[in-house]
């Protein structure tokens, strides 16, 4: 008798500044001030996330994907490629916490993340339809683009959610 056990599609491990496009699971973990950003197209079952580590790449392009500014239009130049259009994209976003005060100085580099892919969607006219964002606790984001772009989060404080 052949042996007739099903592959299950291993977990892309998305690094700071990287990104992946497809349809097969995705996480990315130690997202303090850094956001994991997905882009899902439900009528193909497609997706990609992104780790973005600052919301500017100063004309920088060695690593599109650690920028919001260049990252979100990478994704989407990848996504076009396989036939996904910008209306038809939705995204969820995670990350973004304040874990960098000093001295009482806050760097808000979280927040301004935020702020600049929250400006990025909208030029692109993606919709946003979900995010966790803000605190003082980092998160690790999974994604499953073949399961309905199911967006899961766990924080480090133990709660977990699902956008």
């Amino acid at each position: 008798m052949a042996d007739q056990t099903t592959q299950i599609p291993q977990t892309a491990m998305i690094g700071i500044g990287e990104y992946r496009v497809g349809s097969f699971p995705m996480m990315t973990i130690g997202l303090g001030s850094c956001i994991g950003l997905t882009l899902y197209d439900p009528q193909k079952k497609i997706g990609a996330m992104v780790h973005i580590m600052l919301p500017d790449s100063g004309g920088r392009t060695d690593r599109p994907g650690k920028y919001a500014d260049t990252a979100i239009l990478l994704l989407l130049k990848e996504l076009d490629k396989m036939g996904s259009s910008n209306r038809s994209l939705v995204a969820k976003m995670a990350g973004g916490a304040c874990m960098f005060e000093y001295f009482g100085t806050n760097l808000n580099i979280g927040e301004r993340n935020t702020e600049k892919v929250r400006v990025v969607l909208k030029e692109q006219g993606i919709k946003l339809s979900a995010e966790d964002v803000g605190g003082k606790v980092g998160r690790t984001v999974t994604f499953l683009p073949a399961s309905g772009g199911k967006f899961s989060i766990r924080r480090a404080d133990g709660v977990t959610s699902e956008l």
